[in-house]
């Protein structure tokens, strides 16, 4: 199981709690002391906020899913993760890619940080609470009728609108990354 040491967990749990006050609209119903109690009592989840703080993807809360009892995080950085970027779509994508392949694909880190792409919806979702991916864009999650025929999504905020383009699978950019989204 990935855990996190003592130490990181003070200070990770500091930053969100820093993090959290800071952007109030974000989560204006919600108390960082309930954020808290969820936080500690999840080991398995504070490793992946943590690794979403390494990223650069500067987690926070969005929202609370009152059927589950879950806290929702996405990643806030005012641009796509840097520490997410230069990625292909998926392992399918990077297996076809013949020559000058990126280290990994973006659904295959996502996986291995234990959150998910976020999906169209979500990613709205965000741009509502600030703006985002100004300079940058974020692979979503791709339906799989589009994915089948070799294509991919991305968004980014341009010209103050949120876009939805398609670029193929196999394709990354020094300036495209993801964000995802972890249930806590």
């Amino acid at each position: 199981m990935k855990n996190v040491s003592s130490e990181q967990k003070t200070e990770l749990l500091r930053t969100l709690e820093v993090r959290f006050k800071k952007h109030m609209p974000r989560h204006a119903t919600i108390k960082w002391a309930d954020v808290q109690a969820k936080l500690e009592a999840n080991e398995k989840k504070l490793w992946t906020l943590s690794e979403m703080e390494r990223t650069g993807g500067e987690p926070d809360v969005v929202g609370f899913d009152t059927k589950s009892g879950e806290f929702i995080f996405f990643d806030c950085s005012e641009e796509s993760p840097k520490g997410r970027r230069s990625l292909c779509y998926d392992s399918k994508a990077l297996d076809e890619r013949k020559e000058h392949k990126p280290k990994s694909s973006a659904q295959d880190m996502a996986a291995e940080m234990g959150i998910k792409l976020l999906t169209e919806a979500e990613y709205k979702q965000l741009q509502e609470l600030g703006k985002f991916d100004l300079k940058t864009s974020s692979w979503i999650v791709t339906p799989p009728e589009i994915r089948k025929l070799g294509g991919a999504l991305f968004a980014d905020r341009r010209y103050d609108t949120v876009f939805i383009y398609h670029n193929g699978a196999i394709s990354y950019y020094a300036a495209r990354g993801f964000r995802g989204s972890v249930r806590v």
